[in-house]
């Protein structure tokens, strides 16, 4: 079978045509074909010979993803459930921002991370995306918005799964749509979430392109972070700290502190007490996460109350931590990580 063409980089397809005794500029013309001009057949790339095309053709296909079902809210957050070609479901999420258009991709199908609070961790993980898979959901958005005269301008790989459980798929995921003469995402318009595997932060940390790093921490004690977040069993606060002080040391990037309020469980004055006191000191942010309310949990997890979330804000920045609570997308649609998949799974009776 032939691969995908979304799988390849510059420098792999340059290497193509080398070995094919082609000059490796040709790289650069197919490229901009797929990604700038939206070909969906090589005959339509009009600078190619016919044999280039013919050898194109027998090596390579243009694929695409299929649409299952595309839900969108009232704030214009779409959501989208891909079928990939084994029959498996992802999810992709399109997020309307004053500075432009974000896209929310999915790294795996399912998760093992097992977090307490995320419909994602409700299904094992079946299996790693590979770069096309993560491609095609920011490149069949941009196709869209290309209709309209716009483009996706951000990428946050924080869908479905585990980026750094598929750490070498992810980078190349992420030099492919950096490519200058393709999608040209912007490494500083690119945000990669974590949970915390602490190796691989501390690998990432020497990776070339200036990608931004968030920690998905939510709990600021081993006690709560082992109980809702299996990942702190292995690697510990104390490690998952030191290992974000490494990165900022080696990068000089500001991190990102994701933490979702949990009314009753992480939202008291005393965990925000806990939470400056663990991460005083670095060059971060905390990104305060209303939690969406999911049939997945219900009668378990609630998300807190604004005078709670006001109460907690106001304290981390009285304390010189610097925290933010995140717009609210697409909350009419199942917009949280996961539910319009674990939804469809439920209707075809596959969980």
């Amino acid at each position: 079978m032939n691969s995908s063409i979304y799988n390849y980089t510059k420098k792999e397809l340059e290497q193509y045509f080398i070995s094919k005794d082609l000059a490796k500029f040709r790289a650069t013309q197919v490229i901009e074909g797929i990604y700038r001009e939206k070909v969906k057949d090589f005959q339509d790339i009009s600078n190619l010979s016919k044999d280039v095309k013919a050898l194109l053709k027998d090596d390579f296909i243009i694929d695409e993803l299929s649409v299952e079902k595309k839900s969108v809210a009232s704030d214009g957050t779409t959501k989208f459930l891909f079928k990939l070609s084994d029959g498996n479901l992802i999810e992709t999420v399109l997020m309307i921002h004053p500075y432009g258009y974000s896209v929310c991709v999915t790294s795996q199908v399912g998760c093992n991370m097992g977090c307490a609070f995320c419909a994602s961790g409700t299904t094992k993980k079946i299996r790693n995306l590979e770069p096309f898979e993560m491609v095609l959901q920011v490149l069949t958005i941009d196709n869209m918005l290309a209709l309209e005269d716009k483009r996706v301008s951000h990428v946050v790989v924080m869908g479905i799964g585990e980026p750094f459980d598929n750490y070498d798929n992810v980078m190349k995921f992420v030099s492919i749509i950096n490519e200058q003469k393709g999608l040209a995402i912007g490494a500083r318009h690119l945000t990669i979430s974590t949970c915390g595997l602490v190796p691989k932060i501390i690998e990432f940390s020497e990776f070339p392109l200036q990608v931004n790093l968030a920690i998905s921490l939510h709990f600021a004690t081993d006690e709560l972070r082992d109980k809702y977040m299996p990942i702190n069993r292995k690697y510990k606060l104390h490690e998952l700290i030191e290992a974000c002080k490494y990165y900022y040391e080696k990068t000089n990037r500001r991190l990102t502190f994701e933490y979702i309020l949990l009314d009753g469980i992480n939202d008291s004055l005393a965990d925000a007490m806990d939470l400056v006191e663990l991460i005083k000191g670095l060059n971060c942010y905390v990104n305060l996460i209303p939690y969406n309310n999911s049939d997945t949990f219900k009668g378990i997890l609630r998300r807190t109350t604004e005078t709670r979330r006001d109460a907690f804000f106001d304290y981390l920045n009285k304390n010189h931590i610097n925290a933010i609570v995140r717009k609210e997308h697409g909350t009419d649609i199942d917009a949280a990580c996961g539910q319009l998949r674990v939804k469809a799974l439920k209707e075809k009776k596959e969980i």
